[in-house]
């Protein structure tokens, strides 16, 4: 850990991901991640946790404790009934899909750590859990799910990601807790994508991934560049936009032109989708929880990649009292002005 804070204070600018909203009593965003909370909790300030705890409602994106949500989330990823995806998709691309997922289930008792084995994980488990019925799945959530299906990721499996601790940690403490987001909201998006932009980006996913398993390529950010750069604080990072989309960048100068075009076409929908029209939504939600509530003190946890300049300017309306700051690190100043 002391070798990692040396790393991130080699960096000019440190900062937490945490906005405080100057009222009476304050109300906080804070910008999650999602990975393990193991991986990131020692370096995140004790300002961001003091708010944390000292806030008497906690909102997020959706509510993962929620089992109506899971469930949801888990219905609008299905074809509707009686299609599946071998009848979809193209030959070669079911054929390849196919052997993908037998080559993963066939390395997945290697990909696991002791940690994992310990609490009682087991290889079948785990890839049911990730890619059971995976035949039902539209194929946007299969790309999604061969995206995921990757050493590096399978080694983070059983901890709670981070936004999915503090809505348990909420709860244990007894807090009142909301979501500004329907799983609608976030799920169509996703399946309004056109059929050739699916094939588009699930055959670039299986090139990707049976490149990496041919030793031929290095993937540009890996959930350990994220990691490191939340860690350090890096706000300018492009890879928390992809964090936030859900969605991996296709872009890739080797690409013919014809596909340069579709790929820039699948990044602007998602960006415009995913990010700035979650944003006004979520803002005039926030807004409004905050007009209808002056008594009492939010902590919105929301992933980093979304709390944007956009989000902030539909929150500061003319007439409101509303003032963004950043809280630093406590190493640092304890205020700034965005």
């Amino acid at each position: 850990m002391t070798s990692a804070f040396s790393l991130c204070l080699q960096q000019s600018e440190l900062n937490s991901f945490l906005w405080t909203i100057k009222r009476d009593p304050p109300s906080y965003f804070y910008g999650t991640i999602h990975v393990p909370y193991t991986r990131v909790w020692d370096f995140i300030p004790e300002n961001s946790k003091q708010a944390f705890q000292q806030s008497s409602i906690v909102c997020f994106e959706l509510d993962l404790t929620d089992p109506y949500t899971i469930s949801a989330l888990t219905s609008c990823q299905l074809l509707p009934q009686g299609e599946n995806l071998q009848d979809l998709l193209p030959k070669d691309i079911y054929r390849r899909l196919k052997r993908h997922l037998e080559y993963v289930r066939l390395m997945l008792p290697s990909w696991m750590t002791p940690e994992q084995r310990g609490k009682g994980l087991y290889a079948d488990y785990l890839f049911n859990a990730i890619a059971g019925n995976w035949e039902r799945k539209r194929p946007v959530w299969v790309m999604l799910m061969v995206n995921s299906l990757t050493e590096a990721d399978i080694k983070t499996r059983g901890v709670p990601v981070l936004d999915l601790y503090l809505a348990q940690e909420a709860q244990r403490m007894r807090k009142r807790t909301g979501a500004v987001e329907k799983v609608e909201e976030q799920c169509h998006p996703l399946n309004r994508f056109s059929f050739s932009q699916v094939m588009f980006a699930l055959n670039q996913t299986l090139l990707q991934q049976e490149s990496l398993r041919a030793g031929g390529l290095q993937v540009p950010y890996t959930t350990e560049h994220l990691i490191k750069h939340y860690n350090c604080g890096d706000l300018r990072s492009i890879i928390f936009n992809h964090d936030a989309s859900q969605v991996p960048s296709f872009k890739n100068a080797t690409l013919p032109a014809s596909e340069q075009v579709t790929a820039q076409e699948i990044e602007r929908y998602f960006r415009q989708e995913l990010i700035y029209t979650r944003n006004e939504r979520m803002g005039r939600r926030v807004r409004a929880l905050l007009e209808e509530q002056p008594d009492n003190s939010f902590f919105f946890a929301f992933g980093a990649g979304l709390i944007s300049q956009r989000l902030k300017e539909i929150l500061l309306f003319p007439g409101t009292n509303l003032d963004f700051k950043t809280l630093r690190n406590g190493l640092f100043s304890p205020e700034e002005s965005l």
